[in-house]
């Protein structure tokens, strides 16, 4: 059969047909530059590719979500009476979340009342101390001025006897006038002695009402502190948080400083490690995009907010010593604070601990 022509049936009868050429083959040159245009296209992607997406970011998967924990512990001692929160409930600022048993705070409370009340008392009964000193002192410097008196008027009798011939005057006269003058200078100088003791009896009842107010403010101070005491009977949320934690149980005994549960507040943020060479061009305030592991479909934003000065090694318990002779260098990391620009989602339970990959556009 002629390779140019077939016979084929139409119309009840035989046709010859022409068949179309064969198509041309490619030569070896036209492969090449076809070879070289295709990888110059993937060559011109991939850069495009690593200048867009890749060297503009920086990542880790060193990073975690990071908040604040803060310990609730007692601050007197007791029987625990009441528990009113559970594992993971939410509290708000102000909420009771434990009780101890307050009875004998109560009784230590009414005893630094009385005791004020004792204090009050002796302050009033040493001010009235101080006045009936006063009066004292009083009627002794008026028993001072009558013997005075007393003394000048014996003085000037002495003195008239004295002047006069001795004929005139009985020596038992003389003698009895010497007498009196002598017991009314005795009179002046105990009358004198006695007021002495009463000024004196007067200081000391005034440093009386200075030890009684001193006793009031001791007082007052006890029974501020007895007052303050039962108050620490009621541990009270100090912020709106999450119960964490917890280990205290009904009737337990617990002792001051002791970890009853932790609070986990809403505020978190994201502690990453990053490589000291990846802090080229990191700086505060460059976005941010965060992938939790827990939550692989949502993506959340937020921004470098500032950087560790010091690397994680350095603040360690042990810090490492590279002064030996025997030294490898080994990349360090710095923890990069980054905090989320959005509120983080109320059905998502986001909390510290939980892995999360930061990816930073530091160009």
């Amino acid at each position: 059969m002629d390779q140019e022509s077939i016979e084929v049936e139409a119309d009840g009868g035989l046709e010859k047909g022409i068949l179309p050429p064969p198509p041309r083959r490619r030569t070896g040159w036209q492969k090449v530059i076809l070879g070289g245009i295709t990888g110059l296209v993937l060559l011109i992607g991939m850069i495009v590719y690593y200048d867009n997406c890749i060297a503009p970011y920086e990542s880790t998967d060193d990073a975690f979500v990071d908040g604040y924990v803060t310990f609730i512990s007692p601050r007197v001692p007791g029987q625990i009476q009441r528990l009113l929160v559970t594992d993971n409930q939410e509290v708000k600022e102000g909420d009771v979340l434990v009780e101890i048993d307050p009875r004998d705070y109560e009784a230590r409370l009414a005893q630094a009342r009385a005791d004020l009340a004792v204090a009050h008392s002796q302050s009033d009964q040493s001010q009235a101390q101080v006045k009936a000193s006063e009066a004292k002192v009083a009627q002794a410097q008026a028993a001072v001025i009558a013997a005075e008196a007393e003394a000048q008027r014996a003085t000037n009798d002495l003195s008239r006897y004295e002047t006069v011939e001795s004929h005139a005057v009985s020596k038992s006269a003389l003698d009895l006038a010497e007498a009196q003058a002598r017991s009314a200078i005795a009179n002046l100088e105990a009358a004198r002695s006695q007021a002495r003791a009463a000024e004196a009896e007067v200081a000391l009842s005034e440093a009386g009402v200075e030890t009684a107010a001193a006793a009031v403010k001791q007082g007052e101070a006890k029974l501020q502190e007895a007052e303050l005491n039962l108050s620490y009977t009621k541990i009270m949320a100090p912020m709106t948080a999450r119960v964490t934690a917890r280990t205290v149980q009904m009737g337990n005994f617990v002792q001051p400083g002791q970890a009853l549960l932790a609070l986990v507040p809403k505020n978190m943020w994201v502690t990453a490690n990053f490589k000291e060479t990846q802090l080229n061009y990191m700086r505060a305030g460059q976005p941010v995009e965060l992938s939790v592991d827990a939550y692989p479909n949502h993506k959340f934003k937020g921004k470098v907010d500032s950087l560790q000065a010091g690397t994680g090694a350095r603040f360690s318990l042990l810090p490492p010593e590279n002064a030996v002779g025997n030294y490898v260098k080994v990349v360090q990391r710095v923890p990069v604070k980054i905090v989320f620009d959005e509120l983080l989602p109320t059905n998502l339970d986001i909390a510290p601990g939980l892995s999360i990959v930061p990816k930073v556009r530091v160009k």
